[in-house]
């Protein structure tokens, strides 16, 4: 770490809060990016396998975002919602147009948490009941209501809660007490376990809320279908189904636009939250919901910066991007090639318990040797080796074992072949200092 960069991180210790996780023994600055690679204040570059969370989702620097940030910022750059947007109302126009919901409502916010806080409000409201059903192993965001949905306890640091939360499972597929059915037992087994857990509630819960892929819980998914399955029960119930996008939207997992595509057997969510990638990172965030859900709250509200003119201007420049150029098409195409490399190079590593996902959301779980059970010792070697080869990936799983791998959905064949090779190296690293150890 260079004199200004070791400066740079004692000032972000004396003024950020102590739970402000950095990656890295030497945490990186990063100065700027351009397409796949980014660059840190001591001019070393990097293949992106992250994109800032999954958030960087066309590519860094990307002509046709900035053009539109800057000309609209020429213009103006903040008006609120009390007045009316032309961009906010285009760029609601083609996501309600996108969502799948039926007669669509749109509502922008800055972030995936606000976008979920905003959910479980309209769902609570629309139903009176602050019952919740939320998945084991779930992360839906850092707000107090979000944590309070969170079933995952390295990113849950109250129990304290608005509203009472049930859990069920369905979202690991690959641990757990179904983990060795098939996967239609499987499911049946997790509708079972709904169905039970619905008898211990007073009546009248608000709605279960899912990510189609878990993000943080480190890119798990259950078998397609689970929560068509899931859908016919709440449906019989009068639950609404709200489904988490933030990380499996915009065609990030190749196979659907949206991560609930995947599980569409009873038709769409009554509610979709999304972020992240849409502003390819400017801070947009949002909630899409059938009218006689998003109409039902009895008060007024607004959003001060949600929907504001700037980031509409990079949300609609980068949706029309990603359609125009097919990245979902090349999430799908590219990473399937990945992710049958990975397994490739990861083939007889006992340090890999498994290497899973879709499209450009693959997560690779590590293990200490011999026993399956989860290392985030391994992984934590295994992103410090990566960086220094030139190569950013993410973390997450349980205990932080999860190797998260999610790259700007305009990846190359080349990109995707290089960072597997890098990626290769440091794995092997790790195996060979855990058969040292």
């Amino acid at each position: 770490m260079t004199h200004d960069s070791a400066s740079l991180y004692a000032r972000h210790q004396a003024v950020l809060p102590s739970w402000l996780g950095l990656f890295y023994e030497r945490p990186l600055e990063l100065t700027h990016g351009e397409g796949r690679h980014v660059w840190d204040a001591e001019g070393n570059r990097y293949l992106d396998f992250f994109g800032g969370i999954l958030t960087t989702m066309t590519a860094h620097a990307l002509p046709e975002v900035t053009r539109a940030v800057a000309e609209q910022a020429g213009r103006i750059i903040h008006t609120s919602t009390q007045y009316l947007s032309r961009p906010m109302v285009e760029l609601a126009e083609r996501i309600a147009a996108l969502s799948g919901i039926p007669d669509a409502r749109v509502f922008f916010t800055t972030s995936g948490t606000e976008a979920n806080d905003a959910a479980l409000l309209l769902a609570t409201a629309y139903r009176g009941s602050n019952q919740v059903l939320a998945m084991r192993n779930s992360y839906h965001g850092r707000s107090f209501s979000a944590i309070g949905v969170t079933g995952n306890t390295s990113w849950s640091p109250t129990s304290l809660s608005p509203l009472q939360t049930l859990y069920v499972h369905g979202g690991v597929r690959g641990r757990g007490p179904f983990a060795e059915l098939d996967d239609g037992a499987y499911t049946a087994a997790c509708v079972a376990d709904l169905e039970d857990m619905l008898q211990q509630t007073a009546g009248g819960v608000a709605a279960l809320i899912a990510e189609p892929v878990q993000g943080v819980g480190g890119f798990t998914a259950p078998p397609d279908g689970l929560y068509a399955a899931f859908r016919e029960v709440l449906t019989r119930h009068g639950i609404l189904w709200i489904s988490d996008e933030v990380q499996t939207g915009w065609g990030r997992t190749g196979d659907h636009f949206w991560g609930w595509q995947a599980h569409a057997g009873n038709g769409p969510p009554d509610l979709l939250t999304f972020a992240k990638g849409i502003g390819n990172g400017m801070s947009i965030g949002g909630v899409v919901a059938r009218a006689e859900v998003m109409n039902a709250l009895p008060a007024n509200s607004i959003s001060t910066f949600g929907g504001s003119p700037v980031t509409m201007a990079a949300g609609l420049a980068n949706l029309t991007y990603l359609l125009e150029h097919d990245l979902p098409g090349n999430a799908r195409r590219v990473g399937g090639l990945l992710i049958e490399r990975l397994r490739a190079v990861s083939a007889g590593l006992d340090v890999v318990r498994e290497v899973r996902g879709r499209g450009l959301m693959i997560g690779i779980e590590l293990v200490r040797p011999g026993t399956g059970e989860p290392s985030p010792e391994a992984a934590a070697l295994v992103l410090e080796t990566a960086r220094e080869r030139g190569l950013l990936v993410g973390k997450g799983g349980l205990g932080g074992a999860t190797l998260r791998i999610a790259p700007p959905m305009s990846l190359t064949v080349a990109e995707a072949e290089e960072g597997a090779d890098l990626l290769a190296d440091a794995l092997r690293t790790a195996q060979q200092r855990w058969a040292a150890a």
